[in-house]
């Protein structure tokens, strides 16, 4: 790399001057970009395919896809950037990553007032019919957001049983193969990686603002902390929906089928820093601390998860190398935004592939030479 004043806004600085040993550093990014991801350069195909393992043609795309890139990276240390790998400004899918960004949205709805009580049922709040049965009318927002909700029913042509028995990092509802329907639990008894139920948070959320979420995470997060226009946030061919006489797309918490979160590692890396900054923007308050920490607070019964954010505790070590303090998000490809406020790192890893991921982190942390 190499090393300039600055880089799209970011102060560079040397991997020495940062604390690195930077031959192991170095070491460490080429062990990443030698260890791409596996999954299909064109993602339609990969879907199509059966990534995830969903039976035909109930597990369609229906929503928009676009092929990937080479590997690339991000390493941030105390706000500077130390080093970068691959195209970072390219606009990539970013798969289940875009769930964290939906409980940065729920922190927006909190802190203005909009979802007073995270405790309190949805239905209280939104009055679409989809918190009406009776193994819905409980659910909260903590549980939607800590993913035991076990919301029942279809959206967009999706049934929740679509993502029954989903083992994701070994976290698992006990059931045994994917997408076959299962006794249904109490809301709150029960995790399950369900990107159904995710979606139904998301137009929750969406009925709470009533407003796009994209424009929300624009004006409110995106803009004041300097990313590009580049990012795009997609929901499904019949994800719209009429609110207050305007038709609005209720965007996805994932790409499983198509859509979800677009953008940069660049920008994944500005949200990453703000996350780190515990919501502070130079010297602003973007986002509450209170709410980061109730983020990253373990769910009682799934304890490697928070509010849509991975933990990396002694619960759910998926890099053992790194502390209980880390968290990050996380998405298909493989793709991470991982946080690790006792190094003061923010650190874009993407389209590794995934049994890889401890060993990169590994080397990344072994490199510092003053830990």
């Amino acid at each position: 790399m190499v090393e300039t004043s600055s880089y799209m806004g970011w102060p560079m600085i040397s991997a020495k001057k940062a604390g690195f040993n930077a031959s192991g550093l170095d070491a460490a990014v080429r062990f990443a970009v030698d260890r791409e991801s596996g999954m299909n350069r064109d993602i339609g195909a990969a879907l199509e395919e059966g990534h995830f393992e969903e039976p035909w043609p109930i597990g369609k795309t229906i929503g928009p896809v676009k092929n990937r890139a080479d590997p690339s990276g991000i390493i941030l240390r105390s706000g500077n950037l130390v080093m970068k790998w691959g195209d970072v400004e390219r606009v990539d899918m970013t798969f289940s990553i875009s769930k964290s960004y939906l409980a940065i949205c729920a922190g927006i709805a909190v802190a203005d007032g909009l979802i007073p009580d995270v405790n309190a049922p949805v239905r209280d709040l939104v009055k679409d019919g989809g918190f009406s049965s009776a193994q819905n009318q409980e659910i909260t927002w903590t549980q939607l957001l800590q993913l035991t909700s076990e919301w029942e029913g279809t959206l967009w042509d999706k049934p929740d049983w679509i993502d029954h028995n989903r083992v994701v990092n070994g976290n698992s509802a006990h059931g045994t193969q994917k997408g076959v329907p299962r006794q249904m639990q109490r809301p709150g008894t029960y995790w399950e990686y369900n990107d159904v139920r995710v979606n139904r948070l998301s137009l929750a959320l969406m009925h709470v603002f009533r407003r796009p979420l994209p424009e929300v995470l624009k004006e409110r997060i995106m803009d004041p902390i300097g990313a590009s226009d580049t990012w795009e946030w997609h929901g499904y061919d019949n994800s719209w929906v009429e609110i207050d006489g305007r038709t609005i797309q209720s965007v996805s918490g994932g790409a499983h089928w198509g859509g979800g979160l677009w953008i940069s590692a660049l920008d994944h890396a500005r949200i990453g820093q703000l996350m780190l900054n515990k919501g502070v923007w130079n010297g602003k308050r973007i986002l509450s601390a209170a709410w980061i920490e109730a983020c990253i607070t373990p769910c009682p019964i799934a304890p490697g998860y928070g509010y849509l954010w991975w933990l990396n505790n002694q619960d759910n070590r998926i890099i053992p190398a790194a502390s209980n303090s880390v968290f990050f998000a996380l998405g298909v490809g493989s793709q991470l935004l991982y946080i690790d406020p006792d190094n003061e790192l923010v650190i874009v890893v993407r389209w590794i592939e995934k049994d890889s991921v401890a060993g990169f982190f590994e080397r990344v942390l072994a490199s510092l030479s003053d830990i």
